[in-house]
This record gives structure tokens, sequence and C-alpha cells, in this order.
């Protein structure tokens, strides 16, 4: 607003950025697919709009990319894959839509793990290759949302969207130290996506800090004829989301639950709990049952889901996959209609615990992923990775999520030994966003430090 810098300006730094992240060694990776003339289009119809004092919203402007998964103009809907999306789109996805009425930047396309199958981002196929991270090069990002969750650390963009439908969006955010926002299922449209799993996916932003994660839901959260999931949902707000402490909030911990990870994660998330107390919350202990039950059933639900929208893919595309898609849709081909079923009545039973749960607390606090963005090896470049027991643990704080559909926000609260980002999951009942953003702004007074990662570009400079 003060004309110090213009949309222009910032754009042309992108660009020079986004040329030079292509060429450093390794290649970060985490845009895929962008258009100078696009990009420039934008950031110049958005600076006139300053140098009038017309905005459009908060978002006019701002740097933006969106996870491959979506429908963008004029980018190929790939999806991670070498097979999809042959021809540039002409139309797009609804959240597309919305960022551009809102006078944001779409800077591009950012990587995925091929058809979202996966939690480490690893993609080594000939269009994607393996995104980095940009705390370690030598880690990955996490998955599946692994180049939006790279380019908001990497400082190319202060905003990026992802879908999660096992942790997509929470997972990479944590492993790359940023803030991840799951709404609760069908609150942000997935129109314009691709349906990989239609019971357990919600669209998501990742973003610096949470206060843009709230801008960005606020304009991103509502009804969209196209999408038939979220046409009930209530209005989104963001009351009381700047109240100046928690009293009144009730927090709940299943500390069996809790405890399941690294000691490292452990100590500085039971830290993080005693500050959240500090600021006048009262801390409940609850009990989550039947939580192996539902984590099998998750697993049943989103890979049967895929399953069924692949098979056309399965059967035609099968040589071009990556291994480990292969494996695991060949894993889903011998699930049975009756595991589907079973699957779902244990859907309604966790919902009505969750149900009862949220009659006596605002919130479920976890730790966000159980460890430490894992090593890339040599191997990983070529071949791809395929580590199940990995996949099944980096879950753990995530399912219940995407098999319930309640939303929730990871922050970064600290760092490994190692450097690595460690991040805290706050998960609140149906439509209940404000109250994980209220607490999110609070978690972030106890991070004293942010460190900077070692693959960092300051678009401002």
């Amino acid at each position: 607003r003060s004309g110090k810098l213009t949309p222009s300006q910032v754009a042309k730094n992108i660009i020079a950025m986004l040329e030079d992240c292509d060429k450093s060694t390794p290649p970060l990776r985490a845009i895929v697919q962008w258009d100078q003339e696009q990009i420039m289009l934008m950031a110049e119809a958005s600076t006139a709009r300053y140098k009038n004092k017309c905005t459009l919203s908060y978002l006019d402007g701002i740097p933006v990319c969106l996870k491959e998964e979506f429908k963008v103009v004029p980018y190929h809907h790939r999806v991670g894959t070498v097979y999809l999306g042959t021809e540039p789109e002409t139309e797009d996805a609804t959240v597309a839509k919305k960022l551009r009425e809102a006078g944001a930047i779409i800077i591009g396309v950012s990587n995925m793990h091929e058809l979202g199958t996966g939690t480490t981002g690893c993609n080594p196929n000939r269009y994607h290759k393996i995104p980095r991270n940009p705390y370690k090069p030598n880690h990955f990002t996490g998955g599946s949302s692994s180049g939006s969750a790279a380019a908001v650390a990497a400082g190319l963009c202060p905003v990026a969207i992802g879908t999660d439908g096992g942790g997509s969006v929470r997972i990479p955010a944590s492993f790359c130290g940023v803030v991840g926002l799951k709404g609760t299922f069908g609150r942000i449209s997935a129109h314009g996506s691709l349906p990989l799993s239609y019971s357990t996916v919600s669209v998501g932003p990742i973003c610096t800090s949470v206060a843009d994660a709230a801008i960005v839901y606020s304009i991103l959260a509502e009804p969209d004829p196209l999408y038939p999931y979220g046409l009930k949902q209530p209005k989104a707000t963001l009351s009381g989301m700047c109240a100046p402490d928690l009293k009144g909030l009730k927090l709940g911990v299943d500390w069996t639950f809790f405890k399941a990870c690294d000691a490292e994660v452990l100590s500085i998330c039971e830290k993080a709990v005693e500050h959240l107390q500090s600021l006048g919350a009262s801390l409940v202990e609850v009990s989550l049952p039947e939580m192996e039950e539902m984590r099998v059933a998750h697993v049943i639900c989103i890979l049967s889901e895929m399953r069924d929208f692949l098979k056309p893919d399965f059967n035609k595309h099968f040589q071009e996959m990556n291994l480990d898609t292969r494996a695991n849709m060949a894993l889903a081909s011998q699930f049975t209609a009756l595991d589907y079923i079973t699957a779902n009545r244990q859907r309604t039973r966790s919902m009505r615990f969750l149900q009862e749960i949220f009659t006596t607390v605002n919130c479920i606090l976890t730790p966000a992923v159980p460890c430490t963005a894992p090593r890339i090896y040599e191997s990983d470049l070529l071949t791809g990775s395929s580590d199940s027991s990995f996949t099944v643990r980096s879950m753990r704080f995530m399912q219940l999520g995407n098999f319930t559909g309640i939303p929730g926000i990871v922050v970064p609260i600290g760092y490994s030994t190692a450097g690595l980002p460690i991040n805290f999951q706050v998960m609140a009942k149906w439509w209940d966003e404000a109250v994980l953003l209220r607490i999110g702004l609070k978690l972030e007074q106890f991070r004293h430090q942010t460190k900077k990662p070692s693959i960092y570009y300051d678009i401002l400079a």
C-alpha cells in the first residue's frame, strides 16, 4: 500500500528465483510448471489496482502456488504423473478461480507425490523429480503436497494450496517447518482437483504463519454449487481468533496416543502443551477409542476409493506409474467390498466417539508427525522410495482427521538437534476452524526463534 514495492517487482524477483532454483544443485523442484508471461500479466494488473487504490482483497498481489492436483489454466493437470494432462488446462479449479478473483498472483503449480499415493514426496519421474527440504536438501519434504510446502518454506511464496487425504497438507508442512491447515471435510471446494478419494480428502492452505492461513481460509471457505459435499456448511468465521489468552478452552490429550513418537519430538510437544496451559487453557485427559481399527479402516477407505477411480489408469498406464504407486494400487486391489463396508461402519463409530469427546473438550492435541523428515538416498532419485512402515508411522496423528472429517492445523514449534523442523497439531470439532487458528496463534509465540532454511529466497529484496 505504501508503494515502496509493487507486485510487478515482486513477480520479477520470483521469476529470477524460479530460474535459479531450477539450476541449483540439487534443484529445489518445488514449482514444476510456471510461465513468465502469466505471472507478469497478473502482477501488472495487481500493480495497477494498488496504484488506483482499488485492491480486490488481502491477497491482492500476493504470490501463491497450487498443487498439481488442481486444474490451473494454462498448465498441464498431470497430478504428479507422466501420462495425465497431455493438453494444457482450459478451466480453473474452484480454488484457482477464487484466488484469481482475490487478485492473487499464481506463480505456477507445485510438485506432488505421484497421484498423492505417499507421504515422502519422492517422485522420480521425468516431469517432477524429487523436491528438496529447504532446511536440509538431502531430506524429503514429506507428501503428498510436497512442492507446496517446499515453495512456502523456501520463501518463493507465502501461500500454497494442497490437498489432504492422509496428512498430505499437514505432513509436508510439518517436515518443512511451516503452517498447514486441513479444513473440515467439504469446507473448501475440491471441485477441479482429481477426485482420488472422495470421502477422506480436504483442501487447505500451507502458509508461513497462522494469520496468513486465516486470511486464505476466510477467502476460500464457502459452499460451492459444483461441490456437493460442502453445500450445507455453517458460515466460516474467525470469531475469537485474536483473544488475548486461552481462558475457558479445554484441551483434550490422550497421553498414550500422544507419546507414540520420537523422544525429541515428544519433549518439545509436551512443553508446547504446558505453554498453552500457561495461557489459561485447561488440560483434560481423554481416551480416543479404537484407534488401531480407525487407522486400518482409513487405509481401506482411501486406497479402495483411489483404486476405484484409477481403475482405467491401472489397466492402461501401469508401466508408466512409479513403482510405489503400483505397489499401493496392487495392495488396494486386495480389499473386498466387505472390507470397504466394514471400514465405513467403523467411520460411523469413530465419528460418534468424537461427538462425545467434543462435548467435554474444544480440541484434541497431538504431535504433528512422530519423527522428522527422512533422508533421501541415491537410489530414491532413480527408482523412488517405498517404505510402508514409514508411511504408516508418518500418518499416525493424521488419519483421525481424514477419516472423520474434522479439521486440523499444524504449527512449527521448534527443531531437532539435527536442525529439522518439528510441528504440533491441534484438531477441533467439525466446522470449528476458528478455535484452531486461535490456538495456533498462541503456539507461534511458544517458538522463540525461527531458523532460516538453508535454501531460502527473499522475494521482497
